[in-house]
């Protein structure tokens, strides 16, 4: 009878070997610091949260610490190429610099949200704020340390290239009045341009977490659970919900025709970012409805057609805008859904 119940005791899972660790550790270093000099960027956050899910914050943050020193390397040989000018070889080295304060070390400090299954929207919101002090640290660490400024940089270069653009459509007989519209949303586009430095952090991290949550349901899959992990679930694009506060932000970017000077600029980014969170929560909606009527993937493809078809005309971005800022008040994805665990709209 002791034998027997010995025997059913359940058995402890043996530890990952050092070496298996340090291998995976130095594997996820090749792969960030590819990441960092290349459009993979994008899934940078993906890596850090895959490899601090395997073997821990500690291990995550050496990996993190070895890429970063691999990707300066190639850049510094980067930046030594004959032609390179030293205005271009500091871009190169504030990008490297944004890529790591402003999403790299975000994404470490989101790690512990990720790992509790928190809301998705909850998670992208935190490191959004993040990111705003990562992309200020770098720009006043260039300056102060370097003299030097990638944020006017790159606002010389917009404004440069929508001078070429004006010119060319002058050139080649567009009306006037027409210009003059261009030139004043051009204005409006160049006054904006802190917006699309953090909305493309946001790409980043929506991008991220919905690779991270379909490589986990994939490995659960392959090993047979039956069921999606809370982790998976969670970070599905259709479970975006962005945080019921963010309402006040949208209040404080909708005051923007009524002010001036800088704080008709501060307004006006703020109300691109949240708008944009609103878009994209609104395409969540969309993608959610999909699955809620069981659309297969020619429903799906034929779905997406014609929201592309309305967004050439300008009807879905606005739509997709308007259901996103009204799902806080309205729960849209609880309307005709599936009775499934995994299609929840949690709060």
């Amino acid at each position: 009878m002791i034998d027997t119940l010995q025997q059913q005791e359940p058995v402890a899972l043996p530890e990952r070997s050092f070496g298996r660790v340090v291998r995976s550790v130095l594997g996820y270093a090749l792969l960030v610091a590819l990441m960092f000099i290349s459009p993979l960027y994008v899934f940078i956050p993906a890596a850090l949260f895959a490899c601090g899910m395997k073997n821990g914050k500690s291990a995550t943050i050496a990996m993190l610490t070895l890429a970063t020193a691999i990707a300066w390397f190639i850049d510094m040989q980067t930046a030594h190429v004959p032609g390179v000018g030293a205005t271009d070889a500091m871009l190169i080295y504030s990008y490297l610099a944004a890529l790591v304060v402003a999403v790299s070390i975000p994404a470490l400090l989101v790690l512990p949200l990720v790992k509790r299954a928190e809301p998705f929207g909850r998670v992208l919101v935190t490191a959004i704020l993040l990111g705003i002090s990562g992309l200020a640290a770098t720009e006043a660490v260039m300056q102060t340390r370097f003299n030097f400024s990638p944020f006017h940089e790159q606002a010389i270069r917009a404004r440069q290239t929508a001078t070429q653009v004006i010119a060319t459509y002058q050139k080649s007989g567009v009306p006037s009045d027409a210009i003059r519209i261009l030139s004043r949303w051009i204005d409006f586009a160049l006054s904006c341009l802190p917006a699309f430095f953090l909305i493309d952090i946001i790409v980043v991290f929506v991008l991220s977490l919905v690779m991270f949550a379909h490589v986990r349901e994939w490995r659960e899959a392959r090993r047979g659970a039956t069921e999606r992990s809370e982790t998976s679930a969670t970070y599905l694009f259709r479970n975006f919900v962005l945080p019921e506060w963010l309402l006040f932000a949208f209040v404080i970017g909708g005051v923007t025709p009524l002010a001036t000077g800088m704080l008709q600029t501060v307004t006006a980014n703020i109300l691109a970012v949240v708008a944009f969170l609103y878009l994209l929560q609104g395409l969540a909606i969309f993608r959610s409805l999909l699955v809620a009527v069981g659309a297969g993937f020619g429903g799906r493809m034929f779905g997406y057609f014609i929201l592309g078809i309305l967004t050439i005309t300008g009807i879905a971005p606005l739509l997709l805008s308007i259901a996103g800022l009204f799902d806080s008040f309205f729960d849209f994805r609880h309307f005709r859904r599936k009775d499934h665990s995994d299609e929840s709209h949690p709060h």
